[in-house]
């Protein structure tokens, strides 16, 4: 079995953000949180977590990926036990990344996630450059709102790697005629070290978020242009695990992901996902998936 990555479901009660892509609420389906330190039996359960933990890292995974149905930030308190546990393993994961859009994070809570939790690479979800764009569009409160030169400048001054996640929305439109600046803004603006560039994805059947992804997702020509601008201008660096190419462009690392939720059937896993009920799936979309 090959794993790219283990992705860790943070439980929450409800996310800080009302994205309008949202994929969980695409999915209404949900587990019970076993992970709650005021359960009976709580130690049996986290006991199966760690199980669960070393059952990926038997298997040749090392990369975790904090992530969720809600921003990971949201419950401090397990992301304490998580490093504890991880630090626990007789081998640790080592290569430790989280998912955010960065709501909630400041200085003291960056400081945490390094060196408590061993985060090293922060991946920030964007859907636009601009600020007031981008906040609507992940549907952060007001008073939460990201301001992302300062939330970047932050990341890297604690010396995480950074990376962008840029969902593909119909704000970036516009780059098919300047691919180029697309790619500067990303390294001179914000500091990027990697960038990922998410075709939004939809789901079968009818809802708010694929209504809106149909409306709001970025043109075939924008995807096109900055995909040949990447091969033409950039350095073939390797071919990942799940036929994708990282290229080397203006001292970043690109990687075009059309197939964020794994739809695809392949003979490996891309990741295998560990909810807090303690078990293992191999989709987001499916409990069906069910490892282990």
């Amino acid at each position: 079995m090959t794993v790219q990555s283990l992705s860790i479901v943070v439980p929450t009660k409800r996310c800080i953000n009302d994205c309008k892509f949202c994929v969980s609420k695409m999915h209404q389906e949900s587990v019970k949180n076993m992970m709650d330190e005021n359960l009976p039996f709580y130690d049996l359960y986290e006991k199966d977590y760690v199980r669960r933990l070393e059952f990926a890292r038997d298997n040749g995974c090392n990369t975790m990926m904090i992530t969720g149905d809600a921003e990971p930030q949201q419950n401090r308190a397990f992301l304490q036990r998580l490093g504890t546990m991880n630090n626990s393993l007789a081998r640790p994961f080592r290569w430790i990344e989280m998912q955010t859009t960065g709501v909630l994070l400041d200085e003291p809570y960056l400081r945490f996630l390094r060196n408590h939790v061993g985060v090293s690479t922060i991946s920030v979800s964007i859907s636009a450059f601009n600020d007031e764009v981008n906040t609507a569009y992940n549907g952060t409160p007001i008073q939460h709102a990201v301001n992302l030169s300062d939330l970047c400048r932050k990341i890297k001054k604690y010396d995480f790697n950074l990376r962008l996640s840029v969902n593909m929305t119909d704000y970036f439109s516009g780059y098919w005629r300047a691919p180029d600046e697309f790619f500067d803004k990303c390294r001179c603006a914000f500091g990027a070290d990697q960038v990922t560039l998410r075709v939004l994805y939809t789901s079968n059947g009818h809802n708010e978020q694929n209504t809106w992804i149909e409306e709001h997702r970025a043109t075939d020509e924008v995807i096109s242009a900055l995909t040949q601008y990447v091969i033409k201008n950039g350095r073939a660096l390797e071919v990942l695990e799940f036929g994708r190419t990282k290229y080397s462009v203006n001292e970043m690392s690109i990687v075009i992901d059309d197939d964020c939720m794994s739809t695809v059937a392949k003979s490996e896993l891309k990741y295998l996902i560990l909810r807090p009920n303690a078990k293992l799936y191999s989709k987001w979309d499916d409990f069906g998936s069910l490892v282990f």
